[in-house]
């Protein structure tokens, strides 16, 4: 990469960490310039405009989270293992956003009913997600592992319901125990949908 393109990066990587903690919102241009110890004018350049680098800042939150959720995910054999390993994987990731913040939650609450780009950039990312886990629910059940009778929405609703409840719990209320009770919320979720040659579901530790 040449200078300017690590610069960049470098403000980026920056930028994210700073909405993760106070809000895409929260992110400005002259807060970031202080924190890279650039000119108001140094980051402009890299950047049109707040919105260009808020915009960014979204597109990293997501490739990220595809490189530490989905895509390791698609490694595993179709059916319960893929489901099973998009969903640990997940929370593993929510486990390190413990202390840095979620973007999807954050942004959904910011965004919620302002229109906007930054709005549906952020809706576009979390509804492909969801469509993802979909259609691992669906691969699941054509391969037998979940009942022929289940709904693939409902299932998913339930899924994104216990990681937002995990989010609440373990950053908000600073529950002891929260990663326990949704790994064990997940298991009685795969119970309920599973059929006879369910496939086993794997203990995962998380810190």
């Amino acid at each position: 990469m040449r200078k300017g393109e690590l610069t960049r990066a470098a403000i980026l990587e920056m930028a994210l960490q700073l909405a993760s903690r106070d809000g895409l919102e929260g992110l400005t241009i002259g807060l970031l310039a202080d924190q890279m110890r650039m000119s108001k004018s140094g980051v402009f350049a890299h950047f049109g405009s707040r919105e260009d680098l808020q915009l960014e800042v979204i597109k990293l939150y997501h490739a990220n989270f595809e490189q530490e959720v989905f895509f390791p995910s698609l490694k595993e054999q179709r059916g319960l293992p893929r489901l099973q390993s998009m969903f640990l994987l997940w929370v593993n990731r929510v486990s390190v956003e413990i202390d840095s913040g979620c973007i999807y939650i954050s942004g959904a609450v910011e965004y919620d009913d302002r229109p906007g780009e930054l709005r549906e950039q952020l809706s576009t990312m979390v509804t492909t997600w969801q469509q993802a886990l979909r259609r691992a629910t669906i691969q699941a059940i054509e391969c037998g592992d979940l009942n022929a009778d289940t709904d693939p929405d409902q299932l998913v609703f339930e899924m994104y319901g216990l990681i937002l409840a995990l989010h609440h719990d373990a950053r908000f209320l600073k529950t002891p125990g929260s990663f326990d009770r949704a790994h064990s919320a997940f298991k009685r979720l795969m119970v309920n949908y599973g059929s006879k040659t369910t496939y086993p579901i794997k203990e995962h530790a998380v810190t």
